[in-house]
Protein backbone atom coordinates (compact mmCIF):
# COMPACT_ATOMS: atom_id res chain seq x y z
CA UNK A 1 0.00 0.00 0.00
CA UNK A 2 1.09 3.17 -1.16
CA UNK A 3 2.50 5.76 2.03
CA UNK A 4 0.10 8.43 2.71
CA UNK A 5 2.74 11.46 1.83
CA UNK A 6 3.72 9.56 -1.27
CA UNK A 7 -0.13 10.10 -2.73
CA UNK A 8 0.12 13.96 -3.82
CA UNK A 9 2.66 12.44 -6.65
CA UNK A 10 1.29 11.10 -10.12
CA UNK A 11 4.04 8.72 -10.61
CA UNK A 12 4.11 6.66 -7.24
CA UNK A 13 -0.20 6.71 -7.70
CA UNK A 14 0.18 5.45 -11.04
CA UNK A 15 3.08 2.50 -10.22
CA UNK A 16 0.67 1.93 -7.16
CA UNK A 17 -2.42 1.20 -9.39
CA UNK A 18 -0.24 -0.81 -11.78
CA UNK A 19 0.90 -2.89 -9.04
CA UNK A 20 -0.16 -2.93 -5.37
CA UNK A 21 2.79 -4.42 -4.16
CA UNK A 22 5.75 -3.07 -6.08
CA UNK A 23 6.48 0.05 -3.80
CA UNK A 24 7.97 -0.46 -0.63
CA UNK A 25 8.55 2.67 0.76
CA UNK A 26 9.38 6.37 -0.64
CA UNK A 27 10.28 10.04 -0.42
CA UNK A 28 10.55 12.82 -1.98
CA UNK A 29 13.37 15.31 -1.08
CA UNK A 30 15.25 17.79 -3.05
CA UNK A 31 12.36 18.11 -5.53
CA UNK A 32 12.94 14.43 -6.62
CA UNK A 33 11.04 11.32 -6.15
CA UNK A 34 12.82 7.99 -4.76
CA UNK A 35 10.45 5.23 -4.79
CA UNK A 36 11.42 1.38 -3.08
CA UNK A 37 10.71 -0.74 -5.35
CA UNK A 38 10.44 -4.75 -4.31
CA UNK A 39 13.42 -6.60 -6.29
CA UNK A 40 10.69 -8.78 -8.10
CA UNK A 41 9.16 -6.43 -9.76
CA UNK A 42 11.53 -4.05 -11.17
CA UNK A 43 11.29 -5.09 -14.47
CA UNK A 44 7.46 -4.70 -15.13
CA UNK A 45 7.52 -1.73 -13.10
CA UNK A 46 10.18 0.09 -15.02
CA UNK A 47 8.40 -1.66 -18.45
CA UNK A 48 5.37 0.28 -16.92
CA UNK A 49 6.58 3.38 -16.57
CA UNK A 50 8.55 3.43 -19.88
CA UNK A 51 4.99 2.68 -21.79
CA UNK A 52 2.65 4.14 -19.39
CA UNK A 53 4.32 6.80 -18.09
CA UNK A 54 6.59 7.99 -20.65
CA UNK A 55 9.54 7.61 -18.87
CA UNK A 56 11.60 6.89 -22.10
CA UNK A 57 15.06 7.77 -20.77
CA UNK A 58 17.56 5.86 -17.98
CA UNK A 59 20.01 8.14 -17.38
CA UNK A 60 22.04 6.08 -14.76
CA UNK A 61 22.00 2.84 -12.83
CA UNK A 62 23.82 1.89 -10.35
CA UNK A 63 24.76 0.20 -6.93
CA UNK A 64 25.54 1.23 -3.07
CA UNK A 65 27.37 -1.63 -0.37
CA UNK A 66 26.13 -0.83 2.61
CA UNK A 67 28.01 -3.39 4.09
CA UNK A 68 27.81 -4.94 6.84
CA UNK A 69 24.40 -4.23 6.79
CA UNK A 70 21.47 -6.15 5.65
CA UNK A 71 20.15 -5.89 3.07
CA UNK A 72 23.85 -4.92 1.93
CA UNK A 73 23.17 -3.78 -1.95
CA UNK A 74 20.74 -0.97 -2.80
CA UNK A 75 20.37 -0.93 -7.08
CA UNK A 76 19.47 2.24 -7.93
CA UNK A 77 17.83 3.64 -11.27
CA UNK A 78 17.45 6.97 -12.16
CA UNK A 79 14.45 7.52 -14.88
CA UNK A 80 13.59 10.50 -17.05
CA UNK A 81 10.25 11.50 -18.73
CA UNK A 82 11.46 14.07 -21.08
CA UNK A 83 7.72 14.99 -21.89
CA UNK A 84 7.04 16.58 -18.82
CA UNK A 85 10.63 16.76 -17.76
CA UNK A 86 9.87 14.90 -14.18
CA UNK A 87 12.73 12.51 -13.21
CA UNK A 88 12.06 9.36 -10.77
CA UNK A 89 14.19 7.43 -8.57
CA UNK A 90 13.98 4.16 -8.26
CA UNK A 91 15.74 1.67 -5.20
CA UNK A 92 15.56 -1.88 -5.31
CA UNK A 93 17.63 -3.32 -1.55
CA UNK A 94 19.62 -7.01 -1.87
CA UNK A 95 20.48 -9.35 0.23
CA UNK A 96 24.96 -9.42 0.22
CA UNK A 97 24.88 -13.29 0.25
CA UNK A 98 24.33 -13.55 -3.63
CA UNK A 99 22.83 -10.32 -4.77
CA UNK A 100 20.67 -10.76 -7.84
CA UNK A 101 17.88 -8.74 -9.64
CA UNK A 102 16.20 -8.69 -13.41
CA UNK A 103 17.66 -6.93 -15.77
CA UNK A 104 15.78 -3.66 -17.41
CA UNK A 105 17.63 -4.44 -20.67
CA UNK A 106 14.72 -5.34 -22.46
CA UNK A 107 13.29 -2.03 -21.13
CA UNK A 108 15.99 0.30 -22.20
CA UNK A 109 18.67 -1.00 -24.42
CA UNK A 110 20.66 1.51 -22.20
CA UNK A 111 20.65 -0.01 -19.38
CA UNK A 112 23.06 -2.83 -20.58
CA UNK A 113 26.45 -0.91 -20.03
CA UNK A 114 24.84 0.45 -16.38
CA UNK A 115 24.07 -3.32 -15.47
CA UNK A 116 27.73 -4.74 -16.82
CA UNK A 117 28.91 -2.10 -14.27
CA UNK A 118 27.23 -2.57 -11.78
CA UNK A 119 28.04 -6.28 -11.67
CA UNK A 120 31.69 -5.78 -12.59
CA UNK A 121 32.46 -3.75 -10.14
CA UNK A 122 29.68 -4.51 -7.06
CA UNK A 123 29.21 -7.91 -7.65
CA UNK A 124 25.26 -8.05 -8.76
CA UNK A 125 24.14 -10.31 -11.18
CA UNK A 126 21.59 -9.51 -13.67
CA UNK A 127 19.09 -11.83 -14.38
CA UNK A 128 18.34 -12.30 -18.25
CA UNK A 129 21.29 -9.79 -19.06
CA UNK A 130 21.45 -10.25 -22.77
CA UNK A 131 25.59 -10.04 -22.16
CA UNK A 132 27.03 -9.98 -18.60
CA UNK A 133 30.22 -10.01 -18.74
CA UNK A 134 32.92 -7.45 -16.85
CA UNK A 135 33.02 -4.16 -18.82
CA UNK A 136 35.93 -1.96 -16.97
CA UNK A 137 38.80 -4.86 -15.31
CA UNK A 138 40.29 -7.07 -16.81
CA UNK A 139 38.28 -10.84 -17.84
CA UNK A 140 40.65 -12.86 -15.10
CA UNK A 141 40.31 -9.46 -11.95
CA UNK A 142 39.24 -11.15 -9.06
CA UNK A 143 36.45 -10.16 -6.68
CA UNK A 144 34.89 -6.77 -7.25
CA UNK A 145 36.66 -3.72 -6.27
CA UNK A 146 33.57 -1.14 -4.81
CA UNK A 147 32.48 -3.48 -2.81
CA UNK A 148 33.49 -2.38 0.98
CA UNK A 149 35.27 -5.40 2.12
CA UNK A 150 37.26 -5.69 -0.78
CA UNK A 151 40.57 -6.05 0.47
CA UNK A 152 42.68 -2.62 -0.65
CA UNK A 153 46.44 -3.35 0.69
CA UNK A 154 48.77 -6.32 0.21
CA UNK A 155 48.10 -9.08 -2.37
CA UNK A 156 45.33 -10.20 -3.70
CA UNK A 157 44.66 -14.30 -2.61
Amino acid sequence: MLPDHLKEHSAAVAVDAFDADAVKAGKFQHGELTLEIAPGKIASVCGFLKYDQKFIRISTVTAVDRHPAEPRFEIVYHLHCIERNQRLRLKCRLAGAEPAIDSVTGVWRGANWYEREVFDLFGVRFLNHPDLRRILMPDDWEGHPLRKDYPITGQRV
